[in-house]
């Protein structure tokens, strides 16, 4: 009788906590974590905090976040903030331009009206870096482009020739493509 007795009490001060989903974001960017509760009526709404580390029998550890239920009363941190439409039950948190300090379990508890009533999440957030790819295109040291350079310069040589037509195979409207001489000798140094 005495076992069953720790036992029930154990069940009622711990009350019901629900494991949520591991989270993963990258270094840099914003992450949502989600938390919800319903909101019938008016008088649903209620207060609620974000915190660090697994929920606790009452309150947050660590907090991040405390809401009235219509507002945010407290805030530990500009990076972390409610989104949501607080007066719907949308109180999931934002953590903008994450860190990889800010991988962890994180709490999200609704204060429920009642004795042990209070709605308790918690999720596990992983930020990793960016991965960086270790391909990357081949580059040339300064020495082998001049060397390459010079010697492709050495071996082009550009000939201007052009085939010979007799007057009635050209058409009647084409222009010469070189007008002149220098607009030849602009194309030939352009291309060399």
């Amino acid at each position: 009788s005495y076992f069953c007795m720790n036992w029930i009490l154990l069940i009622l001060f711990t009350g019901p906590t629900v494991l949520g989903s591991i989270l993963k974001g990258k270094v840099g960017q914003s992450i949502t974590v989600p938390c919800f509760y319903t909101v019938k009526r008016s008088q649903d709404i209620t207060s609620m905090c974000w915190g660090r580390d697994k929920c606790p029998a009452s309150k947050c550890d660590r907090p991040i976040i405390w809401t009235d239920g219509q507002r945010v009363t407290e805030q530990y941190n500009s990076r972390y903030m409610l989104k949501g439409n607080l007066s719907m039950g949308d109180v999931s948190l934002t953590i903008v331009n994450a860190e990889e300090a800010d991988s962890g379990i994180y709490c999200c508890r609704v204060e429920i009206l009642g004795w042990f009533n209070d709605q308790r999440t918690n999720h596990n957030v992983v930020i990793e870096k960016e991965r960086i790819s270790t391909a990357s295109p081949h580059t040339y040291t300064s020495e082998q482009t001049s060397a390459h350079r010079s010697a492709s310069e050495s071996s082009l040589t550009i000939t201007r020739t052009w085939p010979s037509v007799s007057a009635s195979e050209a058409p009647q409207t084409a222009s010469d493509p070189c007008s002149s001489t220098s607009d030849c000798s602009d194309v030939t140094t352009n291309l060399q």
